[in-house]
Order: structure tokens, then C-alpha cells, then sequence
């Protein structure tokens, strides 16, 4: 599941590990995103020195067995951590899935902790990349799913998301115990204390922020590519 920054993707995380037959993994390719970007994020020390930050490495457990004898692995991606030396062959031997939001709530939830963010923070052209390589070699575009959809309707939304993976729809997904989980990254005490509070998908809230004047142009490309995935998303309705 590719998503950007500032969306629901922990919450998605917990839905699929809500199904009992699904192990997780929390941003496979973090540590080496940071320990190449030298990017500053909180505990960036900790995230490197506890996760592995070789990317061959992580590719080959992403496409090796699934954990703990389940039969589906979900897999938690910032697309904005796959950087350009990251090989994309293996994107092949797995199935991909795309997690959207509409960039003015993205970009002023991101501006909170990124005060002047680049088209690439946002992983929009990451996750456009990664769209055109899988539909080009399916020959059909693979599922994505918007933010305030899942938010406005889970069980409909998730019911038609598994059907284009291909796995059943368990209701379990709709709900889970609060708290931190021992498959939580290490920086989830930096990030996840809104998603340990809940108790499954929070009702959707319009945010009401206006993109500042000086992202003007970065919005307008934000929103460029979010409207050609969007064109693609699964709703409850078809």
C-alpha cells in the first residue's frame, strides 16, 4: 500500500492486521530513507540504528515468505521513501495498491511538521510512477483508494478494496483494540498517538485550512497528479 505523508495509512495498517490471517510491516524502507536523505525527522537516530536501512535487504524479505505463517502480507509504504537508486524490479512480484488525500488537507497537515515541502515529500509523483509501471504491466490500473472515501464509508470502501486484491473482506477490518502494537515502527511514539487512541476509522471531518499563498504552485501540482489517481479510485458505489 503506497500512500503519502499526513493520511490515514497507520489506520489502514491496523484494519488489515484487524484480520487475524495478515501479518504487517510498518515502512519497510524508512531507515533507508533517512540514513540516504539525511533528512531530519524525529528520533532519525533511533529509526536507523533499530530498522534496517539497506534496501536490498528489506526488498528481500518484502518478497520473501510472509511472516508468522499468515497467508497475506500488507506492507506500509511512504511512496516518498522509494528513492530513485531503490531497484523497482520487485514491484513486480507484489500486488500494489495506492492510498490518496486531497492535497489542501495533505499540504496543511504536512506544513504543520514540514514548513516548506518539495512535490516529492508529498510521494504524489512517487505513487504516479509506481501507478504507470503496475498498469502498464497488468494492463489495468491497480486499485486506489482516497482518504475521505475509506473515512466516509469503511465496510463499503475496504469490501471493494479487497475484492480488487483478490482476498475476502472481513469485517474485522472495521475495528481494533487502541494501543501501540509490537509491529509499530520505533517512531510511533513521534507519530501514532491518534491512531493508539482509536478505536477504528474516525468519522470524516472537512478541514477548513487554506494552502498558503507561497505553496500556491506546489498545490497546483499536488493536485494535478492526485486528480489522474483519483480518476481510478475505488468508491462505494462501483
Amino acid at each position: 500500500m503506497w500512500s503519502g505523508p499526513r493520511n490515514i495509512s497507520t489506520a489502514l495498517m491496523r484494519s488489515w492486521e484487524s484480520r487475524g490471517d495478515t501479518a504487517v510491516w510498518d515502512e519497510p524502507l524508512y531507515a533507508h530513507y533517512l540514513a540516504e536523505t539525511g533528512v531530519e525527522h524525529p528520533g532519525r537516530d533511533e529509526v536507523i540504528r533499530r530498522h534496517e536501512s539497506d534496501w536490498r535487504k528489506v526488498v528481500e524479505r518484502l518478497v520473501g515468505p510472509v511472516p508468522e505463517g499468515k497467508t497475506i502480507f500488507y506492507q506500509k509504504h511512504m511512496a516518498h521513501h522509494l528513492l530513485p537508486g531503490v531497484d523497482r524490479e520487485w514491484l513486480d512480484r507484489v500486488r500494489n495498491a495506492f492510498l490518496i488525500r486531497d492535497p489542501r488537507e495533505m499540504l496543511t497537515s504536512l506544513i504543520r511538521v514540514t514548513p516548506e515541502p518539495t512535490l516529492a515529500d508529498t510521494g504524489l509523483p512517487q505513487q504516479w510512477e509506481i501507478f504507470e509501471r503496475v498498469a502498464e504491466r497488468r494492463g489495468a490500473p491497480p486499485p486506489v483508494v482516497d482518504a475521505r472515501d475509506v473515512l466516509e464509508a469503511p465496510e463499503a470502501v475496504l469490501a471493494r478494496l479487497c475484492e480488487s486484491l483478490g482476498v475476502p473482506f472481513k469485517r474485522a477490518m472495521l475495528s481494533w483494540k487502541p494501543g501501540p502494537r509490537a509491529t509499530d515502527g520505533v517512531w510511533a511514539r513521534h507519530w501514532y498517538a491518534a491512531v493508539e487512541a482509536s478505536r477504528g476509522f474516525q468519522p470524516y471531518v472537512p478541514r477548513t485550512d487554506s494552502v498558503p499563498e507561497r505553496l500556491a504552485d506546489l498545490h497546483a501540482e499536488c493536485e494535478a497528479v492526485y486528480r489522474r489517481l483519483h480518476a481510478h479510485r475505488l468508491t462505494a458505489g462501483r
